[in-house]
């Protein structure tokens, strides 16, 4: 079938977070030919009490995808804490690239939790596909009984943009004013749709970031946050000590920070920043690339509503922000 389509390629109860300590999985998987538009992973756990004190992806440590052999995804975070009783860093990151790209239901001992992860693929049907995963956890804070991960493909041919989350560039920052440049990669025609700045534990300790390509002057923290909507409330997450029928508004997330750079050429293989750090810590900063692609369906039966997906239209979505442009 044209249009969009799930496809569910790989379930097990392996793959998931325990007390015991932080846990690496690695996995392969072969994908069927289409055009994915994201993949989907939907996580089960069952617990005892306070495993995750709020947000269900302070589990998440690291997430690395691979297609083919080309990494179109790589995330780690700055800390991963599930005894942090607040938004975790990877769901917000998600949700900065389209709202509910994560959610999750609030509960304390039963757990469920989808992220969505946009990668605009063109699959080829020549030859068998392969996805490999690297996905590290945050030890838990008790014990987990039962689990299970699942991943889906969701295939779409009205999909407009491909998304890579680029390898981060470390900094260790002394408590002062430093130039951070932040390596790209290839461009492949691409452009850099936001900036994902992280510290390595939950608190802020910045003082403002100057972007080079923005402004003239160094901007402080509250600044960015009111203008890619995270003090508008934009910052939504599940703690079922606030309620377990509905999720939880946030201003910020501690030691996060994500920057839209309205689609940026590359023109330069460098994102060049100043920033003013308050304390002695270790800063990643994260480029989220964007390109266009056309998506070609499968032959077959056909939908008749087109179900568009824009990436780099989703990051300022949230925003107070407006632009025109295509990537």
């Amino acid at each position: 079938m044209s249009g969009v389509r799930y496809t569910l390629i790989e379930s097990n109860s392996n793959d998931i977070a325990s007390n015991s300590g932080a846990l690496t999985y690695n996995r392969g998987i072969n994908l069927p030919a289409g055009p994915i538009d994201e993949l989907v992973i939907r996580f089960t756990l069952t617990t005892s009490a306070s495993s995750i004190l709020a947000d269900f992806s302070n589990v998440i440590s690291s997430l690395r995808i691979i297609i083919n052999g080309a990494t179109v995804h790589d995330f780690r975070a700055g800390y991963a804490d599930t005894s942090n009783n607040a938004p975790g860093l990877y769901g917000y990151f998600l949700n900065s690239l389209g709202a509910g790209r994560f959610t999750e239901i609030p509960s304390d001992t039963a757990k469920v939790a989808i992220m969505r992860i946009p990668i605009g693929v063109q699959v080829p049907a020549q030859a068998v596909s392969r996805l490999e995963y690297t996905l590290g956890y945050a030890a838990l804070q008790s014990a987990a009984s039962a689990g299970t991960i699942e991943w889906y493909v969701r295939y779409n041919p009205n999909m407009q943009t491909q998304t890579t989350v680029s390898a981060s560039t470390s900094f260790n920052h002394a408590a002062s004013e430093e130039q951070v440049v932040v390596r790209l990669g290839p461009s492949n025609g691409g452009v850099v749709s936001g900036l994902f700045v992280q510290n390595d534990s939950a608190a802020d300790q910045l003082n403002g970031i100057r972007l080079i390509s923005q402004s003239d002057y160094s901007l402080p923290l509250d600044f960015y946050q009111a203008f890619n909507g995270d003090l508008f409330n934009g910052v939504l997450y599940a703690d079922d000590d606030a309620s377990t029928t509905q999720l939880t508004y946030a201003q910020q997330v501690a030691g996060g920070l994500f920057i839209p750079t309205f689609g940026l050429s590359m023109a330069s293989s460098d994102l060049v920043l100043q920033v003013n750090s308050s304390a002695v810590t270790t800063r990643t900063y994260t480029p989220v690339i964007t390109s266009p692609v056309n998506a070609q369906a499968q032959s077959a039966q056909q939908q008749t509503q087109a179900v568009v997906t824009n990436v780099a239209k989703g990051v300022l979505d949230a925003t107070t922000e407006t632009a025109t442009g295509s990537n």
